[in-house]
């Protein structure tokens, strides 16, 4: 039975230590170097790494008892907002790539840890498309929905203070959701500077 006790701690163990290091692997574990300047481009990829930053802390390490948290009877839970987070993310990404968003959006089958993933390689995906991007190339950006036959095209000021504004509030909702359901942030993360104390 000692054996048997002992062999399980050590699978756990490594189970554990197999997650963090797939974990430091998602993009956003740190925030990424500064870009090179202040270009329209690189202040937009800077605001989406910020983003990245935010989430990948507020969603680490998420139980159950996280997931299935709500504030209220008829308000979201920490999973239902996740899930409004991984569409929004999409929409960014398009944004920042151009193409359309087609509504209503495919159903994806995706758990948690899956989701987080995907969240987070959209969002690298997002800065990675508008860095260096010249005011002129911005500009040429279009935030577009298409339902069916029907288009519709905004400037990408929307993109701002649209999906890239909604995410980062939603974020600061699992951060407080997290704390309510007795499982806080990690304290060494710090979005000011963008690193995090080990």
């Amino acid at each position: 039975m000692k054996f048997f006790l002992l062999l399980l701690s050590i699978s756990f163990s490594n189970l554990i230590c197999a997650q963090e290091i797939m974990d430091t692997k998602l993009p956003y574990h740190q925030i990424p170097d500064y870009p090179a300047d202040y270009s329209s481009g690189n202040i937009l990829s800077r605001m989406i790494d910020g983003l990245g930053y935010r989430y990948y802390w507020a969603t680490k390490d998420l139980t159950e008892n996280d997931l299935n948290y709500k504030p209220s009877e008829d308000g979201k839970t920490t999973l239902e907002t996740l899930e409004h987070l991984y569409s929004l993310s999409g929409t960014i990404l398009n944004g920042c790539l151009n193409k359309a968003n087609v509504r209503p959006s495919p159903k994806e089958d995706l758990d948690y840890q899956a989701m987080r993933e995907k969240t987070l390689q959209r969002l690298k995906q997002a800065s990675e498309a508008c860095l260096n991007k010249s005011a002129q190339e911005v500009e040429e950006l279009k935030v577009i929905f298409q339902r069916g036959e029907n288009t519709n095209s905004f400037e990408f000021w929307h993109m701002i203070n649209g999906p890239i504004a909604d995410a980062i509030y939603h974020c600061g909702q699992i951060v407080a959701f997290r704390r309510a359901s007795g499982n806080p942030v990690d304290s060494g993360s710090n979005v000011f500077m963008g690193k995090t104390k080990e």
